[in-house]
């Protein structure tokens, strides 16, 4: 699921910010972006993120703004002298004045000026560390209000269909006379109602009729969506086990729909299908 999480820390030489941002993914996909300071910290970062998201495409990032002269380049003196000295002594051989003009072509060598790294020290460290745990609460939280939008979402669409479902019973009754109306007539119109073996029909019909039952359908579809309630309230992850469901509801949803034979009931099965189709995009964003 999508969320978001922000937290800040301050020392007497620098104001740190931790932003991490989650979005759906089958699997926990980590990108971190550090200063160089704490790319040492790297793969504790890592560790802490993986124990509290099982999944994600996660994006952490820490930055800081300097209060203070840190990490201010300075003179490598020793290095800038030795360089003079050299050219000194190569101008002396060609006979050629030096003067102080040379000193900006100096600085323009290498390592004429250096960066001092300070070392991460262990309290800074421990504030940073802090502060990415709530970072990963505060984002925790923004998934668990989503988490509970889609729920609601997704169980009302269950509704739905179950409504859907025991509308469906009421055309059960018609449907079954209106199929064996309409064969009888079918077969009068060609065979001529003399030459019709009345026996013979009802046994064919029987046989015909067990097609377009779909008794056992309804009753599997009935106990998928309660499963589907029973699993959404469960506190582990579970969605693939709703994913699973969602599956089973669907086939049984296209197998009444295949023996419906009746456009009241075909109606009501696209109806569970745009609902279904509802389910499964949530359930793509859930653990």
């Amino acid at each position: 699921m999508t969320g978001y999480g922000k937290a800040m820390a301050e020392t007497p030489q620098k104001k740190i910010t931790i932003e991490i941002k989650s979005l759906n993914s089958r699997q926990l996909d980590l990108t971190t972006k550090l200063p160089w300071l704490y790319k040492e910290k790297e793969p504790e970062i890592r560790n802490l993120i993986s124990q509290k998201l099982d999944r994600g495409k996660i994006e952490l990032s820490i930055y800081f703004d300097i209060l203070e002269d840190e990490g201010v380049p300075v003179f490598n003196k020793s290095l800038i002298k030795n360089y003079y000295n050299q050219l000194k002594e190569i101008a002396g051989e060609l006979n050629i004045s030096v003067d102080d003009a040379i000193l900006p072509m100096i600085m323009k060598l290498p390592d004429a000026l250096k960066t001092e790294r300070p070392e991460l020290p262990d309290s800074e460290w421990e504030l940073v560390r802090t502060q990415i745990l709530e970072s990963l609460r505060i984002l925790d939280l923004y998934r668990i209000e989503e988490g509970k939008s889609i729920e609601t979402d997704m169980k009302g669409c269950i509704s739905k269909i179950l409504t859907h479902l025991s509308t469906i019973e009421s055309f059960e009754p018609g449907r079954i006379s209106r199929i064996r109306e309409r064969l009888m007539s079918i077969l009068e119109e060609n065979a001529g109602t003399e030459n019709i073996d009345k026996n013979r029909f009802e046994q064919e019909l029987i046989f015909y009729l067990e097609k377009f039952d779909i008794n056992e359908e309804k009753v599997r579809l009935k106990k998928h969506c309660e499963y589907f309630l029973d699993t959404v309230d469960n506190e582990a992850p579970n969605g693939k086990i709703l994913s699973f469901i969602v599956q089973e509801i669907g086939r049984e949803v296209n197998t009444i729909g295949s023996k419906a034979n009746d456009a009241s009931i075909q109606k009501l099965v696209v109806m569970m299908k745009d609902e279904l189709e509802k389910i499964k995009e949530q359930t793509n964003n859930i653990l």
